[in-house]
């Protein structure tokens, strides 16, 4: 028996009447895991803020290449990525293990209808192995606890926070999160993070996302985004908008209103 949108209706804790996060995100994306719910407060978002899909299919883009710059020109073998949303082409997994059949990955949310889309994430290649953790991702002793049956946490880990830190309205309980999870890994892991940059356009529809009955997304100032990276060694080119970082082609047009970076824990 199956629900709106193909869903197994047996999956408990799903709210059809609320939107969430990873729902709405894969509506901008185009895909078909999203209830009428997050199709409105989509569509709002949408024309309140055009550059919302260029930033989700952007965000997607530059997730792909820098797990594949990371596992062919660093080695990382392990990516724990918090706050994953719904399945979607070129996942952690597939890009990781297309570089490498032993890489790692564990997938993190607290979404149930993810949990319910999990055996869509648990394709590993039989010589690696993908896991998903059904948490909330500012616990992250339980994170890591769950990861850590999946992954060997004495080698460097890639941690991935893409377009899910502005979930966290304080910076510095955002900062602190961070930490907690890098002051965790050795030497030589990674951190990869990206949200979107506070502007007046931005500042309004994170306003509007809140209004719409979703977890409120805040947007944050460049100068406060940057010093997530504080003592962690930048991959060039830095932090900057995600459309410029390391592009497969020239890029052309005007970079997205996502910033973020690749950072190395010295």
């Amino acid at each position: 028996m199956t629900g709106e949108q193909g869903y197994p209706a047996a999956v408990d804790g799903i709210d059809t009447g609320t939107p969430h996060s990873a729902r709405v995100w894969n509506y901008w994306l185009g895909g078909k895991d999203n209830y009428e719910v997050d199709r409105r407060l989509g569509a709002t978002m949408e024309e309140l803020y055009p550059q919302i899909i260029e930033i989700a299919r952007a965000s997607r883009a530059f997730q792909a290449r820098a797990v594949r710059y990371l596992a062919s020109e660093k080695g990382v073998r392990q990516f724990l990525d918090l706050g994953t949303g719904l399945p979607t082409a070129n996942a952690t997994h597939e890009v990781a293990q297309d570089v490498d059949p032993t890489a790692r990955i564990v997938y993190v949310d607290n979404d149930p209808i993810v949990l319910a889309h999990a055996r869509a994430l648990l394709t590993s290649r039989p010589e690696g192995a993908t896991d998903y953790v059904h948490a909330d991702l500012r616990n992250a002793e339980t994170v890591l606890r769950e990861a850590a049956k999946t992954l060997d946490l004495d080698r460097p880990v890639a941690v991935m926070l893409l377009s899910t830190l502005g979930h966290v309205a304080d910076s510095a309980e955002a900062s602190a999160l961070l930490r907690s999870y890098l002051d965790a890994l050795p030497s030589g892991s990674f951190l990869m993070q990206c949200d979107t940059i506070e502007t007046p356009m931005t500042a309004a529809g994170s306003d509007e996302y809140a209004s719409g009955g979703a977890m409120p997304y805040i947007s944050r100032p460049k100068e406060i985004m940057a010093t997530f990276a504080d003592g962690l060694d930048l991959v060039e080119p830095g932090f900057g908008s995600i459309s410029l970082w390391r592009p497969e082609k020239p890029f052309t047009g005007t970079p997205v209103e996502q910033w973020g970076f690749v950072a190395a824990k010295p």
